[in-house]
């Protein structure tokens, strides 16, 4: 996966932005202005294709152990977030799964007022 893939399927998602919100080269995506998605690009040209994720904390053990490319969350909730390297054992299609999973648990989580602003995005 290139990382303009990466960008063009976060950000086509309802209510989605992007923000640098801890330094200029950690890429953070949102829903309704809740994270459920970073990705480092200076770590991303160097090679290194990774992002976290937000992951349901039952889901998120069994995949540590199923796939050699996810594990805890760097910096982050390691209960809540995982980190998933791409371009290894985890395909394109499956990381697309992972991104809409921490979308959707994002959005489940929202506020009734904040689901109602974002059905009327």
């Amino acid at each position: 996966m290139h990382i303009e893939q990466l960008r063009d399927y976060c950000i086509a998602k309802k209510g989605v932005t992007e923000h640098f919100p801890f330094d200029d080269v950690t890429l953070v995506f949102k829903v309704m202005n809740k994270m459920f998605a970073l990705v480092g690009l200076s770590s991303w040209e160097k090679g290194d294709t990774k992002m976290n994720l937000k992951c349901d904390p039952d889901w998120a053990e069994e995949l540590r152990g199923e796939y050699e490319s996810i594990n805890p969350g760097w910096h982050m909730n390691k209960k809540h977030w995982n980190t998933v390297h791409l371009n290894n054992d985890v395909s394109d299609k499956f990381a697309f799964e992972l991104i809409d999973h921490s979308y959707n648990l994002i959005v489940k989580s929202l506020s009734k007022k904040l689901k109602e602003e974002l059905e009327n995005c």
